[in-house]
């Protein structure tokens, strides 16, 4: 982990503990230079990072100042941490359904800029929120990138294992979400009806020197998920 990372997951980790809400006041930058004996531009850097998944605001001759909360229970859309991290608060749950190896389809080969004889492994999975079915979810993963998986990885959180075992950066995500109606195998999957309505999202997982490696389509039951996006203003977070 790099310095600014750790910074900045010991700010999270204050504002959780001391349970701080939208408004109050973090440390100043110079408190925190002197708090982690590091460089201004390694705290600066810390700060950028946490502004940009909007946990805090600065205000120029003011200061730095904790971000209102999500509620509970919601999917940060904007982050790019598992399921596992971002609704800790639950009991989280998957089932494998299939996992393989397979040759890409050109839709995979075309999200994954890999060629056609490059094997991938396709995971296919229901996931759970205190035992009720909140979304099925299928993904592919460069075999270049992520070199083995298991089944009891799958059940487990795959994210937890991409970044602390693989030592994989996943650095950014592109998201592609629509709402369309239930076919009858994804109806029964979810529990529900055909033709009732599922929020369906693509995404596309990127490292941090920007090759993809995951590409995931998630339908989500409309009853059990919900959704938060947060905005942030690019003049902001360039200044």
């Amino acid at each position: 982990m790099l310095k600014y990372e750790y910074i900045a997951k010991e700010i999270m980790n204050l504002i959780e503990d001391k349970d701080l809400r939208q408004g109050d006041k973090l440390p100043s930058l110079d408190e925190l230079v002197t708090q982690f004996e590091v460089s201004k531009n390694t705290v600066i850097k810390a700060l950028d990072e946490l502004q940009s998944h909007g946990l805090i605001y600065q205000v120029r001759g003011s200061g730095i100042f904790v971000r209102g909360r999500r509620q509970k229970g919601y999917i940060n859309m904007m982050e790019i941490e598992g399921f596992n991290s971002m609704l800790r608060e639950f009991d989280l749950t998957s089932k494998v359904l299939e996992l393989k190896e397979v040759i890409p389809s050109e839709t995979v080969q075309e999200h994954l800029h890999i060629d056609a004889d490059q094997p991938v492994y396709y995971l296919k999975r229901l996931r759970y929120i205190e035992g009720r079915i909140f979304c099925i979810e299928e993904s592919y993963f460069d075999k270049n990138i992520v070199m083995y998986l298991n089944e009891q990885i799958a059940e487990d959180s795959v994210f937890n294992y991409l970044t602390n075992n693989l030592k994989l950066q996943i650095s950014f995500l592109d998201h592609y979400l629509r709402v369309g109606k239930l076919n009858q195998q994804n109806a029964v999957y979810l529990e529900l009806q055909e033709g009732d309505p599922g929020i369906q999202v693509e995404s596309i997982f990127y490292l941090a020197n920007g090759v993809p490696f995951d590409y995931s389509k998630i339908i989500y039951h409309y009853e059990e998920s919900q959704f938060f996006i947060q905005g942030n203003s690019y003049y902001n977070l360039m200044n």
